[in-house]
C-alpha cells in the first residue's frame, strides 16, 4: 500500500521500533547497566537491545543487540510488545527472552553485563519497567503466546497495562 494510502495522521502514533531482550539462566537474567556516559540510564541496571535499524527485522535486530552489547548469542523468541508513549511518538517495544547463551559474556560502550538474580532487581537501580517485564515473562517458555501492553507516565507515574 503506498504512503498516500497509509491515513497517516498526527492522532496516530508514528512508532520506533526497538528491542528488549532478557536473556536468562534458570532465575537469572542477563542485564546490563549502564555506562556513566549514558545519556538515560546512567547507572541504571536495564535489559539489552535497542534501535531497530532501517532494512532489519526485528530478531535480526536482538541478535545484534545482544552480540554487540555482551559479546554473545542465545536461542531467542518473541515474548511480546509494549507500546510506549513518547509524546507525539510512540515506541514499539519488541520484547524478547532467550536461553542457551553461546560465548562469553563482555562490556561494551552501553555498559557492562552481569547474571543477576530475579529477585536481587528489586534491590538495584533499575530503569522503572524493568521489574514489571522481568516478572511477566519469569514464567514464560519458549512457544507460550506473547504479551501485549502499553506503557505510559501520568503525573510523573509509570503505568504498564497489559492486555488479558
Amino acid at each position: 500500500m503506498p504512503h498516500s494510502d497509509q491515513k497517516i495522521t498526527k492522532e496516530r502514533y508514528m512508532l520506533i521500533p526497538r528491542t528488549a531482550i532478557f536473556v536468562r539462566r534458570g532465575d537469572e537474567y542477563l542485564l546490563i547497566k549502564g555506562a556513566s556516559t549514558k545519556r538515560l540510564w546512567a547507572g541504571k541496571y536495564n535489559g539489552l537491545g535497542g534501535h531497530v535499524e532501517r532494512g532489519e527485522d526485528v530478531l535480526s535486530s536482538a541478535k545484534r543487540e545482544l552480540l554487540e552489547e555482551a559479546g554473545v548469542t542465545a536461542d531467542l523468541w518473541l515474548c511480546g510488545t509494549v507500546i510506549v508513549d513518547a509524546g507525539e511518538t510512540g515506541i514499539c517495544l519488541f520484547v524478547f527472552c532467550g536461553e542457551n547463551v553461546q560465548g562469553e559474556i563482555k562490556a561494551s560502550e552501553e555498559g557492562t553485563v552481569e547474571w543477576i538474580r530475579k529477585e536481587a532487581v528489586l534491590h538495584l537501580p533499575t530503569v522503572e519497567d524493568l521489574p514489571v517485564l522481568l516478572d511477566r515473562i519469569h514464567g514464560m517458555k519458549h512457544g507460550s503466546s506473547p504479551f501485549s501492553a502499553r506503557s505510559y507516565y501520568e503525573n510523573e507515574k509509570l503505568y504498564v497495562i497489559f492486555e488479558e
